[in-house]
């Protein structure tokens, strides 16, 4: 329950806050609007109280076309959960370096919304329950996948139950990992959205159900079964007009043998497979797509809660930027974090936490 303005406890210059974010992949073939999946790529986002104001320093994907404002999505985010939280902030300093590339199916969006919601109750110091992430980051994605990937980790059935959206956790075998072709192109959700039909056949939905079904089991216990299991009829070849680079490419890999499918909305291509099978995507060139591999993904998580004595924080920019190698790592540079290097005589600190 949000509360009034006057009733609002105001947060004192110095918290911060780090949160780590995961990519996500969603649909997973026939799994549309319900499957999710975290990626072992993660992104770190800083967040402070300062005095007045936003400030907003981000590099990476996207930087030149991001808000500097309040409409940041992180920022949009956190102010969403300090309210609902009965907090405020004075202002706001955030530092991000994004790796995620945008509308590329790579849940770049949901990993900012979680990624700000998150350190909102970090900021609030207050315990960051999966329900409530989860209930607020749909309400502004629009959607429950990607975002109950980021927030659970692994592998995920996103759904509207009696008590709301809310998502079960399924087993996934030790063995499956990811590969991830990413284009050179974007194509924004709401375009790719717009390309589905609004029926489909009787058949092809009941087809649909029973790989959706089979795609569970595969992903649990029995992945040879991963290829006929990720096999849709309701999505992916109605949106090939927009992506037909990406969708000529799902079928050549389907046409080796591999459980190919687009990822989220695309234009990212998903091969989902041993890591043996996968490692040979690594030699076939792709004009216009790089190549990722990744393992399966943790959970969004606060890995730094402090508070900075207030005379350290009238510049938080100027503040020393930490190199994090492999924490989300493009693939063809490091990312690098905007932790701020604190002496510990000025922090007051907490331990690492999952959600």
């Amino acid at each position: 329950m949000r509360a009034d303005l006057a009733q609002q406890r105001v947060l004192v210059p110095g918290r911060s806050v780090t949160v780590e974010v995961p990519a996500t992949s969603a649909n997973l073939g026939p799994g549309f609007d319900c499957f999710g999946l975290a990626l072992d790529w993660r992104e770190r986002v800083n967040l402070a109280v300062i005095e007045d104001g936003y400030r907003i320093e981000v590099s990476g994907e996207g930087a030149a076309e991001l808000p500097r404002d309040e409409s940041h999505l992180i920022i949009r985010a956190v102010l969403v959960g300090l309210a609902d939280l009965g907090v405020r902030a004075p202002g706001l300093w955030l530092s991000c370096r994004n790796t995620i590339p945008h509308a590329r199916g790579l849940g770049s969006s949901s990993a900012a919304i979680v990624a700000g919601l998150l350190a909102a109750a970090g900021l609030a110091e207050v315990p960051a329950r999966p329900e409530w992430l989860l209930g607020h980051a749909n309400a502004i994605e629009g959607h429950p996948d990607n975002v109950a990937a980021a927030i659970h980790g692994g592998f995920v059935l996103a759904y509207e139950g009696r008590a709301g959206v809310t998502a079960a956790q399924s087993n996934i075998h030790p063995s499956i990992a990811a590969a991830l072709f990413i284009p050179d192109t974007s194509v924004g959700t709401e375009l790719a959205r717009r390309m589905l039909p609004e029926m489909v056949p009787h058949v092809e939905a009941a087809a649909n159900s029973g790989r959706a079904a089979l795609l569970v089991h595969a992903l649990a216990s029995e992945p040879d079964l991963l290829y006929d299991a990720s096999c849709d009829w309701l999505h992916q070849g109605y949106r090939e007009a927009v992506m037909p680079r990406s969708y000529e490419l799902m079928k050549s890999l389907r046409g080796q043998g591999f459980a190919a499918m687009i990822s989220g909305a695309g234009p990212s291509v998903l091969v989902l497979g041993s890591r043996t099978d996968l490692a040979v995507l690594q030699d076939q060139q792709m004009p216009g797509f790089s190549i990722r591999l990744s393992e399966i993904g943790a959970a969004a998580s606060i890995i730094d809660a402090s508070t900075i004595d207030s005379g350290d924080m009238s510049s938080p920019g100027n503040q020393t930027v930490m190199e994090t190698p492999g924490s989300g790592a493009s693939l063809i540079e490091p990312t690098r974090s905007g932790q701020l290097r604190r002496p510990a005589s000025q922090t007051s600190q907490v331990t690492k936490t999952h959600i």
